[in-house]
């Protein structure tokens, strides 16, 4: 069993799941305050980072605070301690306590946020609803000697090379002579110093996403046997893997949109909700995207959508969704607290044979009651 894990290795993993490059460009992901090497051995998950969120973990000896909603969106021009924001930030630095920010990343990541809303909500077949990234694919093609073919396929396969679809281990293998002549200062795996050598290669192309790319070629390098490892990456015009916000999946079968609604209440724990439309409307096909995603009701439509679950939504927009027929229902922004038993369980997943404690903050950081 390990004991001893810091920080960036909690870090690392979280972006194992939700990449960085899936945030906007806005956006502020990432180390918030605090450290990367410090010693953890508590975390508490939480939607925001609010001042009772900050005394609740202190009062539960937290190390790192993993949040939904970053705490600082846009640089501090001052740090007045008389304020709120002055005052979190100087309790958690005096506290030796982190905080870590997965936003608009874990929305659009696998399993992320809108996936978790729609596992509650109990859909199928679900689709990205809008594409917000495309990730990049490489051709990487490397050559090798036939004594150390096997050792450099499992070095690319194991690390994620190879990947086409549902497929994995895909190369194309062509056999051939190297030839290469070691210069002064060199120390060769094969041959002798300033005499031309030939030698049985072959040539493996694979195909690579440029998020685990170099990984994968620091693991080719490392099993390949010569000093120099001669290969070639070439940018690809296939389609990549597409990740977004918000998702479209079906019912198992039709509800009225009322009964759907009470459904919501109970699958999300939120206490109200509203909606537009007809109550009485028959819905199976749903569109759910976490946080605000008024802006999206015509994709929601377009996409053929019966109900656009979202939060946030403001009056003329809530109109809008109603001239062109689709039901909305405004769930709150605070239903994306699912994340945090959804962070929780993939944290602990990963970290089975590690002595940490994750815990969800119990603070309630909804800023509206209705009375």
């Amino acid at each position: 069993m390990k004991n001893k894990l810091t920080n960036a290795d909690i870090f690392k993993v979280m972006e194992n799941w939700a990449p960085k490059n899936l945030a906007y460009d806005w956006d502020n992901v990432g180390l918030q305050v605090g450290s990367f090497n410090h010693p953890v051995k508590k975390v508490m998950v939480t939607l925001d980072v609010l001042e009772p969120v900050v005394d609740e973990a202190i009062e539960k000896n937290v190390d790192l605070i993993i949040a939904h909603h970053p705490m600082l969106f846009k640089p501090l021009k001052q740090l007045n301690v008389d304020k709120a924001q002055g005052r979190m930030i100087r309790k958690l630095m005096e506290h030796n306590i982190t905080v870590y920010a997965s936003h608009t990343n874990l929305d659009a990541a696998e399993g992320g946020v809108n996936d978790l809303l729609c596992d509650a909500l109990e859909l199928r077949n679900n689709q990205v609803l809008v594409d917000t990234y495309e990730e990049k694919l490489y051709k990487v093609v490397v050559y090798v000697p036939t004594s150390h073919l096997n050792e450099v396929l499992n070095a690319l396969s194991e690390n994620g090379a190879g990947h086409i679809g549902d497929y994995s281990h895909c190369t194309f293998q062509t056999k051939g002579t190297g030839t290469f002549k070691p210069l002064d200062g060199t120390n060769p795996f094969i041959g002798t110093t300033n005499e031309l050598e030939k030698v049985e290669e072959v040539k493996v192309e694979t195909i690579v996403q440029e998020s685990i790319l170099q990984k994968v070629i620091a693991s080719m390098v490392s099993a390949h046997p010569y000093e120099e490892v001669a290969y070639d990456i070439f940018p690809l015009q296939n389609q990549g893997k597409k990740f977004g916000i918000g998702r479209i999946g079906t019912l198992n079968e039709p509800v009225s949109l009322e009964d759907f609604c009470t459904f919501v209440k109970e699958a999300l724990q939120m206490p109200n909700l509203r909606v537009t439309g007809d109550l009485s409307k028959k819905v199976r096909k749903v569109a759910v995207l976490g946080g605000s995603g008024e802006k999206y009701i015509h994709v929601a439509k377009r996409k053929g959508a019966d109900v656009y679950i979202t939060g946030d939504m403001t009056f003329h927009l809530a109109q809008n969704a109603m001239e062109i027929g689709l039901p909305v229902i405004d769930a709150g922004h605070y239903k994306e607290k699912i994340m945090k038993k959804g962070t929780k369980k993939y944290l602990e997943q990963k970290f089975v044979n590690h002595n940490i404690d994750i815990v969800i903050s119990e603070s309630n950081t909804d800023p509206f009651t209705f009375v």
